[in-house]
């Protein structure tokens, strides 16, 4: 068997918990603190692959490992790789508190319907995504990718922070800050973990669900569930096909660009994914605000005319994973460009007029993605005296969509 152990916050190891082990692998803090037994190996984790083929050949000879691990190494800890080789059978797990766990405790908060993501070893921009899109994550850092890193990113995004180091030392620091504030520091090596808050929505509502609240029942939703401007709204039979091709989900980022009435923005919110909301007009920007808290769902909203403010999105660091154009005018082939030079996974265009849709596909197919599209043309049922039904043509649309071939994203703009 390979026993592991968790040190868990505030919970030191027992000299003694390595007795009767041939090989002990931890890291150093923790080797320090135990007791090896005699002839016992110690291997310090560093790199993961030399210590797991160590583990592997006492395994095949049928000797004890005890491997340490901090808090609970089965939550985005020691014990998914070891299962992985060696099978989950052959493991002796033996959990400690987890630092989000800890770091929630020392604020006082329940976390059953906080997010948690880990940005070690990982793109930091997964846990921005989330942190813009859900009001209570937990992120597990790492080098590159601490509060200092995290606060860069989020200092527009009305969070605050909660920035726990060294939990259960001597030294421990439960820090609450601004992104901006977080942004200006160097925090160095100890930080055990970052709570991300929207401190009016900190104290969620009792769920049966633990983690991210589950997704909507329904989505297309009907025109009348927004604000807008003389039936100028993306049609829900439109809205539909475009969701299924820009496929929002948690971690990604999501760009409404000539947003209107925010309809497709608020989709995507609702979907799990952090979204960006770019519309020239003032009335429009109120609008997409005014439907985003209607939902409950948080939309950057950015007041300016595309492509140039796509550029100045772009200069402050938003790489979309996808885009939806729902406007544009003579601008539009411009616009559509600039999406797919940007766009990470794919661009969704919406046209209404015949004459746009060439210049709009060659933008797509120039900047290299693979382009298909559909005319929609939708008839709904409505009323007629005498207790009877017609069908009610919309007006047709074409959508556009170009997808980036798999694998390829060295030309996205950074």
């Amino acid at each position: 068997m390979i026993t592991v152990i968790g040190a868990g916050t505030g919970s030191p190891l027992p000299e003694d918990v390595a007795d009767g082990a041939e090989l002990v692998v931890g890291g150093r803090r923790h080797l320090d603190a135990v007791r090896l037994p005699e002839g016992a190996r110690r291997v310090v984790l560093g790199a993961l692959a030399p210590a797991l083929d160590t583990v592997a050949e006492y395994v095949a000879e049928g000797r004890p490992v005890t491997v340490l691990a901090s808090g609970d190494p089965g939550f985005f800890g020691i014990v998914r790789a070891l299962a992985e080789r060696f099978g989950s059978g052959r493991l002796d797990v033996r959990a400690g508190v987890s630092s989000v766990a800890a770091a929630f405790a020392r604020v006082g908060l329940p976390w059953d319907d906080a997010v948690v993501a880990s940005a070690h070893g990982r793109d930091l921009r997964t846990a921005v995504n989330v942190c813009r899109a859900h009001p209570k994550v937990a992120v597990l850092t790492g080098p590159g990718a601490g509060p200092a890193e995290l606060g860069a990113a989020l200092r527009d995004d009305g969070r605050v922070f909660v920035v726990a180091s060294a939990l259960g030392s001597a030294e421990e620091r439960v820090e609450q800050v601004t992104p901006a504030e977080a942004a200006a520091r160097d925090w160095g090596a100890a930080v055990s973990v970052v709570l991300c808050l929207d401190a009016e929505r900190a104290l969620g509502p009792v769920r049966a669900l633990a983690g991210a609240r589950p997704g909507p029942a329904g989505w297309a939703l009907a025109e009348d569930a927004f604000a807008h401007r003389d039936s100028m709204i993306t049609k829900f039979e439109v809205r539909a096909l475009a969701l299924a091709r820009l496929g929002p989900r948690p971690g990604d980022l999501v760009w409404d660009v000539g947003a209107g009435s925010g309809s497709v923005a608020v989709e995507c919110a609702r979907l799990g994914a952090a979204v960006t909301a770019v519309e020239k007009t003032p009335d429009g920007v109120g609008r997409v605000r005014a439907n985003a808290a209607a939902h409950g769902v948080d939309v950057r909203v950015v007041h300016g005319a595309a492509p140039a403010a796509l550029a100045e999105l772009g200069a402050l660091g938003e790489v979309p994973d996808a885009v939806f154009v729902g406007g544009g005018g003579r601008e539009l082939p411009a616009i559509v460009a600039e999406c797919a030079r940007r766009a990470r996974r794919c661009v969704v265009v919406a046209v209404a007029a015949l004459d746009r849709v060439p210049a709009a596909r060659e933008a797509l197919l120039g900047a290299g993605l693979d382009c298909d599209g559909v005319l929609l043309q939708s008839s709904r049922l409505a009323p007629l005296p005498g207790d009877v039904t017609r069908l009610a043509a919309t007006n047709p649309v074409f959508l556009l969509w170009g997808v980036r071939p798999h694998g390829r994203t060295e030309g996205v703009a950074p």
